[in-house]
């Protein structure tokens, strides 16, 4: 009987060319643009003029993902260049979700082309995990006409981190017994949520390895990275509790993004940002009646790598105020400084009622949430800016750049 948790990340390999390949070579197209130096661009002429994805052969020229296309030519000037068909990849990416969840119920879509299946308690199906995910691997060959990665571990992070191993078309697992040989040797800019500020810090910190920050005391990281210190603590010795979240609750959210014109890292633009982001989501909760138990944010930093972090609430809320403290410290506990350039919020969770325990010093009260009906109103009469609680308005000044 298997008790010990087992996570499986699944991952498209170069999604949006493989997926762009696909769709040509179904219409007739006569080369399989994953052959030839070729990649997929949005419009030259605007901020999206910049590569989204590029083919093996490109990258041997040097091509990098989120460089300008006219960089790109200028390497490469026989490059082919392909509009992104994002009706197409989010269709295809429908497909893919549907033929996995036939293997788990647990299914937690983490982005258009990853996601996590939590296969804990499937011994009574499957005798092999590793074979099943071999299977799994060649079915979607055959069925879909692309390539993922697998890999497989006792939590949503190392599996992650284990389908970044070795690339393409490829299974990989990273248990915790296996952490220590097969992770702590890495760079720490191969660490889960270790963008390029933190990982520079880090290796002026004499930090180089994750075994290197596996062993920093975490106090001395906390020191020099406040809160993100013991999150990356946690992250380099494998330790993540979260859940698979289902795919039928995941779809029972609320929430809202934004792709920034030029990519941000100016913390009072991004408190700015969420503060909208929770104004607007916290009024279509109160619209539906609903109070959420979960938050989360999300980002894609400039170079498109995809984090998010949620946390459950200690009691349901509808309360913009209240949700807006936890989202921004979620962000601020968890962002490192590097350019953001899509940043967004959720919430989740729901319930049509609000039990709360209340402490000694809380106050809240049915006249918190009529007050929130109050200003609904007020916004809508006189404009969304026509009130804004004071005790946010020294976290969201002018001093924008």
């Amino acid at each position: 009987m298997r008790k010990e948790r087992v996570i499986f990340h699944i991952d498209v390999n170069n999604a949006f060319l493989s997926w762009t390949a696909v769709k040509l070579l179904k219409e007739g197209y006569d080369i399989d643009i994953r052959t030839i130096p070729s990649i997929i661009g949005g419009d030259e002429s605007l901020r999206h003029g910049i590569v989204l994805a590029k083919s093996p052969v490109a990258k041997k020229y040097g091509i990098k993902t989120a460089e300008t296309i006219y960089s790109a030519r200028k390497k490469c000037h026989n490059l082919k260049v392909f509009p992104p068909e994002h009706g197409y990849y989010q269709e295809m990416s429908k497909k893919l979700m549907e033929y996995l969840a036939n293997y788990s119920p647990l299914l937690e879509q983490l982005s258009v082309d990853e996601c996590f299946l939590d296969m804990s308690n499937t011994s009574y199906l499957y005798d092999n995990l590793i074979d099943l995910a071999y299977k799994i691997k060649g079915e979607i060959k055959e069925k879909f006409g692309f390539t993922v990665n697998i890999g497989i571990a006792n939590s949503k992070l190392c599996a992650k981190m284990a389908s970044d191993f070795e690339k393409p078309d490829k299974v990989h697992t990273l248990f915790d017994n296996e952490i220590k040989d097969k992770m702590w040797p890495l760079s720490v800019n191969d660490l889960f949520m270790v963008g390029k500020k933190s990982a520079e810090k880090l290796e002026m910190l004499g930090i180089k390895t994750i075994g290197d920050l596996a062993n920093t005391d975490v106090n001395f990281l906390k020191k020099h990275f406040k809160s993100f210190g013991e999150i990356m603590w946690e992250y380099a010795n494998g330790i993540d509790n979260s859940q698979v979240v289902n795919i039928e609750e995941a779809n029972k959210c609320i929430s809202v993004s934004e792709t920034f014109e030029v990519d941000v890292d100016n913390i009072n633009r991004l408190r700015k940002t969420l503060l909208q982001q929770v104004e607007k989501v916290t009024r279509l909760l109160r619209e539906q009646n609903s109070y959420a138990k979960t938050v989360a944010v999300t980002i894609k930093t400039y170079d498109f790598r995809t984090f998010s972090k949620q946390m459950k609430l200690d009691n349901a809320t509808d309360i913009t105020e209240e949700i807006y403290k936890n989202i921004l410290n979620l962000f601020e506990n968890f962002w490192d400084g590097t350019k953001i350039r899509n940043l967004g919020v959720r919430l989740s969770n729901f319930t049509d009622h609000c039990d709360r325990q209340l402490s000694l010093f809380e106050t809240y009260s049915e006249k918190d949430h009529k007050f929130q009906k109050v200003l609904d109103k007020v916004k809508d009469k006189y404009g969304k800016n026509a009130v804004i609680p004071a005790s946010l308005l020294n976290k969201n000044d002018d001093n924008d750049t």
